[in-house]
């Protein structure tokens, strides 16, 4: 599920690209434009927890809502500026071989921005993704923290991914 996560960043970052290229070069605002909007999903997942039934793993069954608040701004030259908040909210599960019980937690956030013309272009992903189970030893953690910038120019001055995956 790990690996999910890191190619759910990836399409992220392209439909932003996306709609970047879509917004194109406008012409420049008289002031910013802002909207926020909060949604819940609700979230059905099977995932793999590999350190569970004492350490042989187990897939667990989770379900429950995911909340997600975005914020984006079109600011007064025409570059776009999102903001997200994910939250997993009363995320419950079961091993579907042990039956120990499991609960979703965690925060991931991301701010993506973008200049007129799609570039300048920078975005920051933190991911703590957690799967908290019954008892020591099977608690599933993910942390990961991943970065680019990307000049006018197009040339990419700094990437960063920071990804780590830990059973505790």
């Amino acid at each position: 599920m790990a690996i999910g996560f890191r190619w759910a960043t990836g399409g992220a970052l392209v439909a932003s690209a996306l709609l970047a290229m879509t917004i194109g070069a406008q012409p420049a605002l008289a002031s910013a434009n802002s909207s926020t909007t909060n949604v819940k999903f609700p979230i059905q997942v099977a995932l793999t927890v590999p350190c569970a039934n004492g350490g042989a793993g187990e897939t667990v069954f989770l379900s429950g809502r995911l909340n997600s608040l975005f914020h984006i701004t079109v600011d007064n030259t025409g570059g776009l500026h999102v903001k997200s908040h994910n939250n997993p909210q009363a995320v419950r599960g079961v091993g579907l071989t042990t039956g120990a019980k499991y609960r979703g937690t965690g925060v991931t956030q991301q701010r993506i921005n973008f200049g007129a013309t799609g570039l300048p272009f920078t975005t920051t992903f933190v991911n703590n993704f957690r799967i908290i189970g019954q008892g020591p030893g099977n608690n599933f953690l993910v942390h990961e923290i991943f970065h680019i910038t990307v000049n006018a120019n197009g040339t990419v001055k700094a990437v960063v991914d920071n990804f780590r995956v830990t059973c505790k």
